[in-house]
Order: C-alpha cells, then structure tokens, then sequence
C-alpha cells in the first residue's frame, strides 16, 4: 500500500500541487506567530476579527465551567444542550427563518442538507465553481447532477428548460464563491426557481456575519425571504468567529433534517461552550457593527490602490480578494516570497481551482488597519517584480 501511496504523493508534489500545514504559535488575529516568525497575515477567513475577542472567550470558558468540555452525544441522544438550542433560536430569529439546525462543520452540512431532501429520480443544478462540499452532496444523493456555468442565468434556464416533469428540482450555489470572491446572483437564482417549479439552497459561509445591514448575510443583502430562498446555509467559524455550521429553513425542512440528515444524526453535538461562544459572537454583530463598516471601507481602499499599481486583481467585491497568477510554481514561489517579507498569503492551486488559475487568496479583516493593507501592497510589488 505504502508504495503505491508513495507514487500518488510523488505524483503531486512533481506538479507543485503538494499541500503542507503550517504550525501556528499564537491565537487568530492580523499577526500570527509561525515557526517562531511574526507574520502579518492575510489567509484566514476571520473575516470581522471575533475568533480572540474577549467576550467569546469569557463566554466559552464560563460555560464550559458548567457543561464541561465535551458534547457527550449526538444532539438526539443527550447532547443536546440548552445552549444548543438557544443558538438556533438565536439563528432562526437573525436570518428571518422559522427554524434553525446546527451542524458540527459546513461540510456536514451541505451533505446532510442535500442528501436528506434529494435522492433517486430528483434533479440538482449546481453552479461550476461551488465548493467541493456541495459538489460531494449533489453525487452523493444519487439525484441527476448538472453543472452550469459559473453566474451564468442563461446556461441554467436552458437546463431548468430541459428538465423532466418528474422529481424534484434543486438549484444550489454559493452565496459568495471561497475562491474567486464573486457573489451568486441570488435574486436572479430565486425568480428562475420560481418560474421553474425548483427549490433553491444558498451556501453563505463566506457572507453570513459579514454581508447585509444587520450582518445577516447573503440573504438579507438581496432581501429574500424564506420562501423565496428556502434552504439557507451559513457557517460560524468565518464571520463569527466560532466554529460548526446551521440551516436554516422552514418547519418541514428542519424536522426532516433532523429525521434524514446521516452527518447530523450520527455525530457527536458540538461542545455547549463552543455554542454559548457564537452566541456572544451574534450579540456582537449588533454591538459593534463598526467592523462591518471597517471591513467594507479596507476593502474599498485596497482595491483601489490594487488598481493604481496595476494588480491583477480578480473581481470582488468582498473580503476575499484573489491575485491572479495562473501557473502553479509561480502562484508557490510569491508566497514563498512575500513570507520572506513578512507576509503570510496562501498560493491556492489545482485542483481547488481550475488549472491554469492558480491564485494568492488574500483575505482581509476587520482587525487589518490600512497600515496593513498598505504593507501588503508594497510587498506584492516587489514580489511580482522579482
């Protein structure tokens, strides 16, 4: 076994696909401490700067004084805790929804959500770029799989228009798109499932916390309502700062979740006091809501100072802010070279991203100063120059 591994492995690393870990030595924020190294760091998705803020940590240690550390059991065993079940009181209210179910990662719950409401004679379009997790989902359901262009309106009518009488119909896509930064066009989405007779399932762990007045998202950013965008998804360790994930829907989506949904019924409940965490991050969504506002403001400033030093900048409009390279090698070698200067971006390649589209994925934060963002520039410069 170990050989044939071993020629996979080799495999990889010959087309400088080659994945290795870093080994942090300080809590999340704008520096982090690596190898002994102080780096001022623009990979993490921590996009409003709450995974260290003190009242998410008083919050997790206050509750795990009193429930303990570990979940114990699956939510429908003994796990389900009274903190548990607050949090998804507190989700359903915030994304205008009936109900909400908590799920320990994203990737759980994009494959349970899909899986639970979709099966054999059912159809799934999904948008070409859309997160592996979803991807995952639409092969494992055993529905008819489709993929259409990335935003493209036109390429998923002519599908929808293709479509057979039977089964049910599911469009699904990223709310804003991990790699490329990009947002759905979730009103356009919403009015073809509706003339189309389909449900819609939005992805929004790169929007939900950050996007929208009251950080509500996607969603609310585009003001659908649960009938109109039926399957919600967000995750909590991006904007919020926590960890795990939740849908949010109807009374009929979430019961049937709950009876359906194998990664939500077979796993251990997150601990009590990670759940009493994102409540604290929720609260601080309306608290201070000038890390939203900074957030879009950084934005807006990089971007155009991207522009002026003629940065091959791809387009977005959020806080993921991709650098276009297109070869592998030389996607690893900036990285390696803005390290080197104190900057710490990941080189994001196949087959995360279509080949010949290898990219620096820089993320910005409500913890980033223009200091920061102007460091960054001045070290991509010099970098590209190279």
């Amino acid at each position: 076994m170990n050989e044939v591994l071993q020629r996979r492995l080799a495999e990889r690393s010959a087309q400088s696909r080659y994945r290795s870990r870093r080994l942090l030595e300080s809590a999340q924020g704008p520096r982090l401490q690596v190898a002994g190294c102080d780096l001022l760091q623009f990979c993490s998705n921590d996009y409003l700067g709450l995974a260290n803020h003190p009242k998410l940590i008083a919050a997790m240690q206050d509750t795990a004084a009193q429930f303990g550390v570990g979940g114990g059991a699956s939510h429908l065993v003994c796990g389900h805790s009274v903190h548990h079940h607050y949090l998804e009181e507190r989700l359903a209210k915030i994304t205008g929804r009936d109900r909400a179910l908590l799920f320990s990662t994203g990737y759980m719950a994009n494959l349970g959500t899909v899986t639970a409401i979709l099966g054999k004679g059912d159809h799934i379009l999904e948008d070409r770029l859309n997160h592996a997790s979803l991807l995952d989902a639409g092969l494992l359901s055993g529905a008819r799989f489709q993929r259409f262009q990335h935003n493209d309106m036109a390429d998923l009518e002519r599908r929808l228009q293709k479509l057979p009488a039977e089964g049910n119909r599911l469009i699904v896509v990223d709310a804003v798109f991990s790699m490329d930064g990009d947002m759905a066009p979730l009103d356009e989405l919403a009015a073809l499932a509706s003339k189309y007779g389909a449900w819609l399932m939005a992805d929004d762990a790169h929007g939900f916390g950050v996007l929208g007045e009251h950080g509500a998202g996607s969603a609310e950013l585009f003001g659908l309502d649960q009938a109109q965008l039926p399957v919600l998804m967000g995750t909590l360790g991006k904007g919020l700062g926590s960890f795990g994930a939740f849908v949010a829907g109807s009374e009929e989506l979430i019961e049937t979740l709950i009876q359906f949904a194998r990664p939500y019924i077979y796993t251990t409940a997150m601990p009590p006091a990670v759940a009493a965490a994102t409540v604290a991050g929720l609260d601080l969504l309306a608290e201070e809501a000038w890390r939203r506002r900074h957030l879009q403001e950084l934005i807006g400033y990089f971007r155009k100072r991207a522009a002026e030093l003629k940065l091959p900048v791809m387009d977005s409009v959020t806080a993921i802010q991709p650098l276009l390279i297109g070869d592998e090698q030389r996607a690893m070698a900036l990285s390696a070279a803005l390290e080197q200067r104190g900057i710490l971006v990941s080189a994001i390649r196949p087959p995360t991203v279509p080949v010949g589209s290898s990219r620096l994925r820089i993320t910005l934060s409500a913890g980033h100063s223009e200091a920061d963002v102007d460091q960054l520039l001045v070290a991509l410069v010099e970098a590209l120059d190279v």
